[in-house]
Formats: structure tokens, C-alpha cells, sequence
């Protein structure tokens, strides 16, 4: 037009938005949002625009006449549904077209206004609707500048709008604020900072609700009349916000959470108020995230979080009209949080309840899950490519935290690190060899966002909500783990593995992603064995050999790997092969399985001394006055690393704070329950005493416990203690002092030894950062619940048998009535353990193969593959005895 050059820079707009130029500033820019566009195509643009909200109204409303015939109307039978983008694409297509538009119908109220205000004409001759057209236009106008809101904004504007029955004015400033980032973030501020008070309040307890609006609505109140903010200014612009932020706790933010959940309860129950929140939600998330991945904005306004702590309250995000385009496009742009507001997020929602915590979560996991179940993943097109359920994992992360950071937590009680490295394996002395530098470094991966909190999951004690109520298990089904481990070990930003969010992950889908590490590291480690081979003349070696005698197993087990741990330690990274001398097995998983069983079992005889045995709990703990030298605990502890790293599990029966402590975790008096029950109860009715405990009870701070000959030994927690007597006033500290001897200081040299041996296999595993420590137990043990008929759905068969074969029928009905420690024999006899893995027996792949015609011959296993040999008996109590036979009397290894 007049050859005037238009200027390309747009804004993504919203249909609420009246737009400005963005770009420039000059007269003669002929941009249709520029201010000084020429008048005759501004009032063309401004017909046009009408024309197509009437289409779009009429697409999604309809005319309100149940007997309309036009069909592009919502309002005639044949109409079939469209969302919201859809009905706005047609819309444009039915305005070039100049297609029929239908007229209001009187029966519709409130839309007609809409339709009124949007056309310059109009058709009725009734002096009433011209009357409400021009009160609509009237309430419009009053409200057209709102940039922002606040409480009391809100109810006035709801107010009137309640009088004239018609939302339309309320819809539009909603639209128009919520669908604004900077007008988003300047509402519903509060005027000063929270008080303990106030915060105790996001608690969820409204006890005093009137009250509590009252003095929210001055607030706000205040709040407008000390801000003044400019739709045309980016956030982080303004020198307002800087100024809030300063005065702002870690965990606090200007906007005035309450207020914003006293106005959602009011606005969400009027169905086409919620389509608006969902609308502007569709137009704001867009640019959010550019604002986020190209502007920084965060780091010059941190009050643009307010926006983010608006839009969670909506208590109705997880409802499926949000699931298809606003969530997923919502939590792509909450994902491009710095780190720091990620933090101050979780921080902030920490206070919250229970309940606001689940309610944030479980929008978050229906995502997911909605995602997973409504596409087709597999090893080709992998989850892990999804934006939205990778976008709504990272959202969920925050809540995790936030949950961490709500719940009882203990950040005090750590264990101290080992003052003597642990030695590294020959990996860097081959890639220094080779001219490479490390792309990793040693240790164990710590979450950036954990770093920043300065909190670690295993410091929680109790979240605000179960850890498990995180796991999402169709995720889990979906998962590809080879490909998700793989780039979890790359770290490239392109692609996310699940790893870094294990809260999300089952204890099967971590325990493969664990497998998948260890096999890569001991193939890793066969490789530099061959390299070195080769490159130094070294003998070629590439397993962990252990060649034992079966009545030495001990002496024999031991002495070997003393000698490896002192000399080679990377050789503990090798895969374990064991050979037990004067048999013929070959070791491919079954032998190791026994081997382990075996050391477990002399290793913690009582006899022994090792360790201590509960008859009332029936778990072993470290024997404080034992003549074994540190040495011997090492190398159990390099027994117990040893059998995660071969993927065996052990009858092993600790109390789960040694877990905690191989965590990094002190024990403390909460864990006597478990590891000491009766002392831990005697403590806690000296807790509850009501009398006078100085002189009822007469004890002191000098307490006694036995040796290994039963003579006792005596210990002052305090210097003097037997001086200083306990009281009501400081029985706590002496509570606290005799658990720490009992769990810590006690055992201070023993569990040391033990900690550094099971370090020295896993230091540079991902065992950390997976596994919190009651899953390092059932890691180490396997599940302790025998479901035989989850193991019978799952077992596969071969050589001519099937599930309906007469003896497959025979054997399942035979074994479903064995007792409890048949049944754990049998399982000995078949895979080399008599626990279940972790999963349960449904996940363990056994397979039965026959073996031949009916024989006097015993069944026969494999225990490395989990297959059983069984004839075809000619009877079922034939069956029965001969089993019965070989699971009881089965102690070696042959070749068949």
C-alpha cells in the first residue's frame, strides 16, 4: 500500500489482546498493529475481525435456535464438535468464503451480547436488545483497560457481570490477563511479605475464611494501587519488581497464593469462565517459553514465577480438556525454568498440604500417563521423544523435591566419607595410554536440582506423600531401557533419558537400567584387560576367577580377593567366575549364585562372630567386641557389592539402617525400632515418663553392655557420665547419645571396614543415585514373597510340553501344595536362590523342558538359566516323590 514497507516483527496475540506495533515506532509503518496504521484499513481490519468472531462463536456456541439449518452453526443437529483451534482455523475459512452467519437467537442469553458487540449492525427492531447492547458496550468499556488483577477486581467485575447475567466482559479479562505474561505476573500481588502466619495458611487450613477474604481484598487492593505496570513493557523491564524480590525469603514469592485459590473456587464452577483460564492458557504457554529460552527474563525479574504459582493452582489443569494442548504446551515452557526458580518452586510448595502436593502431582503423572496410553511406543518411536511426557517428568521433579522438602527430614546425621580414597580402576591409565582424557568423572551422579536445594532424597525421612505414589507404571511398561540407559550414559542435551528422574522408575526398570551399567563395565574392563595383553604382554585375564573348595570356602574366598583388593582393586569390576574344585560346572550365573549363598551363610554363623544375631528380630548386626580384624569386614563388604554387580541376590537379614548408612545416613534413636526394638521401646517410655526421672529411675549418662563372653563393658556418653545424672530435662540428649553409641560409634571400626569393601565394586556404579536405601535392600535380598502363581503364569516350556501337558497340569498342582520351605527349596534347586527377584517371581523366566520318557531318574536343573529337566512320570505321586527327592538332597555341580 502507497509502497510502504510493512514490519515483519509480530506478537503472538490472543483474541483478547488489543496489539500495538512491538517493532517500531515510525509513522509510516503499515504493520495492522502499528498505532499509526491509515484509518480506512484499520477500520477494515477492525470489520474483518468481527465478521470472523461471529464465525468462531457460531462454530463453538452455536445461535442458540435448537432448529437451526445452517450447518456451520453448533446449534444444528448435524454439527460435529471441533476444540477450540479448530473452530478458529474455520472460522478464517468460512470469513474468505462469506459464508452464512446465523443471527443470535433471543433464547440464548448472554452469548447474544457477544454477538452484538461484535457486528457494527444490527438486525432486531426490539428496543430491549438494543437496550443490553449498549449496557454490554457500556460494561465493556469499563473494563477494558484492566491489565491485571486482583481479588477485588475480580468479584467487582463478577459482580456486575452477575447482575446483567452476561460473563462475556469477566471472559475477556480473563482471557486478556491470563494469556499475558507480564499482566500475569503483576496480579494478585500481595502488598508486603508473608508473615509466619501467613504461611502456616498454605497449610490449606481456611479456618477463618471470611476474615481471611476480608484482608485479602485490602491487600490486594493496595497492591493495585502500588503498581502500575504497562501492558507494553516485557517482564523484568520494570524496576518494581526488582525492588519485591529483595524483600522476599528463599521460599517466598509477591503473589498472594490465597487470593488466587479464593478466586478459582469462585470462577471455576461457570463452565464458560473455565473455557477462558483453558484459552489463554493455549496462547500463553508459547510465548512463556520463548521468553524463557531466548529473553532470560527470570534472571531480571524473578517475580515472573509468580505466573507459574497462578496457573498450578487451577485445580482443574488435569482435566481432559487441558490434557490434549494446554498442559503438555504449558509444561514445555515450566520446563525451561532456570535452575534457580526450579528450586524456588519447590522451595515455595514445600509449605504446601499434603494434598496440594498429590493434587500437583497427580496432574502431572495424568499427562504422562495420557500420553503413553493414546500413543504406540516402542524401540522405534521411543518415549523418550515425546515432548510432552519428557516436559511433564521434569515439572514432576520439582514436586518431588517439593515433597522431599515438606516431609520429615534429617540433614544432620551423615556419615563421614572414607579418608583413604578408594582406589580407581585401570580405565584412566588406559585412556591416558590411548591419548584420550576421561569424558566422566569418578563418583557417583549427584541432580543438579538436588545440588541447589541442598537436599538429598535419602534425607527425608517421610515425604508429605508416599515415594511410591510417584512411580508411573504404564511409563514403565513403554520404556525402552537399553536405549534410555544409553543416553543417560551419553548426557547430550537432544535426548532425555528417564534415568535422571528415577522417582518416576520402578525398582525392576532401575534394577535393568543397574544391569545394563555393570555389564558394560565389566565388558569395559575385558577389553583394557586384552589391551593390555597385547600393548604390555600381561596375561590374559579377563574375569574375576575364584577357585574355592566347598569346605574352605572361606579361607579360600577371602584370602583371593584380599589379594585382589590390595593388589589390582579394578579387578572387582570383572565378571565373577567361580569354580568350585573336584566339580564340573561350568559358571554361567548358577555357580556364582551358590557360591554367594554359601559365603553368606558362614560368613554370619554366629560362631563366628562376626556378627551378632536378634532371635526376637531375627536380623544380624555388627559385633562390636569381635577379635576379626578390619580386613575380614572388608571383604564382606566387597561380598555384598560383589553379588549387586553379578545381579545375585543373598540371604542377607540387616536391619534397613544398614542400608541408610551405606546411603550416608547415621543411624538414630528412629531407627532402634528396627534394629533394636526392646531397648528402643525402654528409651521411649523414658521419653513418656511423666514423673520425675532423676529420682524414680537413678541412671546416669555411663551406660553398660556386654562383650563376646557376656562380661560387661561399661561406656560414659558424656565425660564423667557416670556422675551426671539423667533428667527431664536432659533425657532427650541422653536418648539421642545412646542411640548414636549403639548404631554408630559402637561399630564405628566394624562398619567402616564394611562400607569401604562394598564402595570398592560399587563407587562408580549408579546405585546412589537410582536406589533409595529400602530398595537397596530388596536389591541385596529380593522380594521376600513367594507368589508361585505369578511364577506359573510367566514360565515358558520346551521339548514338546505346553501348559495343558498332563504332567504340566500334574507338577503346578504338586508344587501349589508344598509347604513354605519346600517351596524355597525347590526355588534353590531350580535358579540357584531361594528368594525372588526384585519384581517377585513373576519376573523370574524359568522354563521346564522335558527330559525324556517316563524314568526312575531325578529331575535336573540349570541353574544359570533358570531351566528345569523334568521327565515325563507316568503318575502324579511318582511325580511328587521323585521331586520331592531332588530339591532336598541337591548339593553340587555336574555336567549332564
Amino acid at each position: 500500500m502507497l509502497g510502504l514497507k510493512s514490519c515483519s516483527r509480530t506478537r503472538n496475540c490472543s483474541p483478547w489482546q488489543k496489539c500495538e506495533c512491538i517493532c517500531c515506532q515510525s509513522k509510516y509503518c503499515s504493520h495492522p498493529n502499528s498505532t499509526f496504521f491509515f484509518p480506512s484499513e484499520r477500520r477494515k481490519r477492525a470489520a474483518a475481525k468481527h465478521l470472523i468472531e461471529r464465525y468462531y462463536h457460531q462454530l463453538t456456541e452455536g445461535c442458540g435456535n435448537e432448529c437451526c439449518s445452517n450447518s456451520w452453526c453448533a446449534s444444528s443437529v448435524g454439527f460435529t464438535r471441533m476444540d477450540n483451534n479448530a473452530a478458529a482455523v474455520k472460522a478464517l475459512e468460512l470469513y474468505k468464503v462469506n459464508a452464512k452467519l446465523c443471527d443470535p437467537h433471543p433464547s440464548k442469553k448472554g452469548t447474544a451480547s457477544t454477538y452484538l458487540e461484535s457486528s457494527t449492525h444490527s438486525n432486531s427492531a426490539s428496543s430491549d436488545q438494543q437496550v443490553n447492547h449498549k449496557e454490554a458496550l457500556t460494561l465493556r468499556e469499563n473494563f477494558k483497560d484492566v491489565s491485571y488483577l486482583t481479588e477485588e477486581k475480580v468479584y467487582e467485575i463478577l459482580g456486575m457481570c452477575g447482575e446483567k447475567e452476561d460473563y462475556s466482559p469477566l471472559i475477556r479479562v480473563i482471557g486478556r490477563v491470563f494469556s499475558s505474561a507480564e499482566g500475569l505476573v503483576q496480579s494478585f500481588r500481595r502488598s508486603k511479605p508473608h508473615t509466619k502466619e501467613e504461611l502456616k495458611s498454605l497449610q490449606g487450613k481456611d479456618e477463618d475464611k471470611d476474615e481471611d477474604e476480608k484482608e485479602a481484598a485490602a491487600c490486594s487492593a493496595t497492591a493495585m494501587e502500588e503498581d502500575s505496570p504497562s501492558s507494553s513493557t516485557r517482564p523484568g523491564e520494570g524496576s518494581s519488581g526488582d525492588n519485591d524480590v529483595q524483600k522476599l525469603a528463599p521460599d517466598e514469592v509477591s503473589v498472594d497464593i490465597d487470593a488466587v485459590r479464593r478466586v478459582y473456587e469462585r470462577l471455576l464452577s461457570n463452565e464458560k469462565i473455565e473455557a477462558a483460564f483453558l484459552n489463554a492458557l493455549v496462547y500463553l504457554s508459547p510465548n512463556v517459553e520463548c521468553d524463557l529460552t531466548y529473553h532470560n527474563v527470570y534472571s531480571r525479574d524473578p517475580n515472573y514465577l509468580n505466573l507459574f504459582v497462578i496457573v498450578m493452582e487451577n485445580s482443574n489443569l488435569h482435566s481432559p480438556e487441558y490434557l490434549e494442548i494446554a498442559l503438555p504446551q504449558f509444561c514445555k515452557a515450566m520446563s525451561k525454568l532456570p535452575l534457580a526458580a526450579q528450586a524456588k518452586l519447590a522451595r515455595l510448595w514445600s509449605h504446601y498440604s499434603a494434598e496440594q502436593i498429590r493434587r500437583m502431582m497427580e496432574t502431572f503423572q495424568q499427562l504422562i500417563t495420557y500420553k503413553v496410553i493414546s500413543n504406540e511406543f516402542n524401540s522405534r518411536n521411543l518415549v523418550n521423544d515425546d515432548d510432552a511426557v519428557v516436559a511433564s517428568t521434569k515439572c514432576l521433579k520439582i514436586v518431588y523435591y517439593a515433597n522431599v522438602l515438606g516431609g520429615d527430614l534429617d540433614v544432620e546425621h551423615n556419615e563421614e566419607e572414607d579418608e583413604e580414597p578408594i582406589p580407581e580402576s585401570s580405565e584412566l591409565t588406559l585412556q591416558e595410554l590411548l591419548g584420550e582424557e576421561r569424558r566422566n568423572k569418578k563418583g557417583p551422579r549427584v541432580d543438579p536440582l538436588e545440588t541447589e536445594l541442598g537436599v538429598r532424597t535419602n534425607d527425608c525421612r517421610r515425604p508429605l506423600i508416599p515415594f511410591e505414589e510417584f512411580i508411573n507404571e504404564p511409563l514403565n511398561e513403554v520404556l525402552e531401557m537399553d536405549k534410555d540407559y544409553t543416553f543417560f550414559k551419553v548426557e547430550t542435551e537432544n535426548k532425555f533419558s528417564f534415568m535422571t528422574c528415577p522417582f518416576i522408575l520402578n525398582a525392576v526398570t532401575k534394577n535393568l537400567g543397574l544391569y545394563y551399567d555393570n555389564r558394560i563395565r565389566m565388558y569395559s574392563e575385558r577389553r583394557i584387560t586384552v589391551l593390555y595383553s597385547l600393548v604390555q604382554g600381561q596375561q590374559l585375564n579377563p574375569y574375576l576367577r575364584l577357585k574355592v573348595r566347598r569346605d574352605h570356602i572361606i579361607d579360600d574366598a577371602l584370602v583371593r580377593l584380599e589379594m585382589i583388593a590390595m593388589e589390582n582393586p579394578a579387578d572387582l569390576k570383572k565378571q565373577l567366575y567361580v569354580e568350585f574344585e573336584g566339580e564340573q560346572g561350568v559358571d554361567e550365573g548358577g555357580v556364582s549364585k551358590e557360591f554367594f549363598q554359601l559365603v553368606v551363610e558362614e560368613i554370619f554363623n554366629p560362631d563366628i562372630g562376626m556378627f551378632t544375631y536378634d532371635e526376637y528380630t531375627k536380623l544380624f548386626w555388627f559385633n562390636p567386641s569381635s577379635f576379626e580384624n578390619e580386613g575380614q569386614y572388608t571383604l564382606i563388604g566387597i561380598v555384598l557389592g560383589l553379588a549387586i554387580y553379578n545381579n545375585c541376590i543373598l540371604d542377607v537379614h540387616f536391619p534397613m539402617v544398614v542400608y541408610r548408612k551405606l546411603m550416608g545416613k547415621k543411624g538414630t534413636f528412629r531407627d532402634l525400632a528396627d534394629a533394636n526394638p526392646v531397648l528402643n521401646q525402654s528409651l521411649k517410655e523414658l521419653l513418656e515418663y511423666e514423673g520425675s526421672v532423676e529420682e524414680d529411675m537413678m541412671i546416669t549418662f555411663q551406660i553398660s553392655h556386654n562383650d563376646l563372653f557376656g562380661n560387661p563393658l561399661m561406656y560414659d556418653l558424656r565425660e564423667n557420665g557416670d556422675k551426671i545424672p539423667v533428667t527431664n530435662d536432659n533425657r532427650r540428649e541422653f536418648v539421642a547419645q545412646y542411640s548414636d553409641y549403639i548404631l554408630n560409634k559402637s561399630v564405628e571400626k566394624q562398619f567402616k571396614a564394611f562400607r569401604r569393601g562394598f564402595h570398592m565394586v560399587t563407587n562408580e556404579s549408579p546405585l546412589k543415585y537410582l536406589f533409595r536405601p529400602e530398595e537397596i535392600e530388596l536389591l541385596i535380598c529380593g522380594s521376600r514373597n513367594l507368589d508361585f502363581l505369578a511364577l506359573e503364569e510367566t514360565t515358558e516350556y520346551d521339548g514338546g510340553y505346553n501348559r495343558d501337558s498332563r504332567i504340566i497340569k500334574d507338577f503346578w498342582e504338586t508344587l501349589h501344595s508344598f509347604g513354605e520351605e519346600q517351596k524355597r527349596l525347590f526355588l534353590q534347586f531350580t535358579t540357584g536362590t531361594d528368594r525372588a527377584p526384585v519384581g517377585g517371581l513373576g519376573k523370574l523366566k524359568m522354563i521346564i523342558a522335558k527330559n525324556g520318557p517316563d524314568t526312575d531318574r531325578l529331575p535336573t536343573s540349570h541353574t544359570c538359566f533358570n531351566v528345569l529337566l523334568l521327565p515325563e512320570y507316568s503318575s502324579k505321586d511318582k511325580l511328587r516323590e521323585r521331586l520331592l527327592k531332588a530339591i532336598t538332597y541337591a548339593k553340587g555341580f555336574g555336567m549332564l
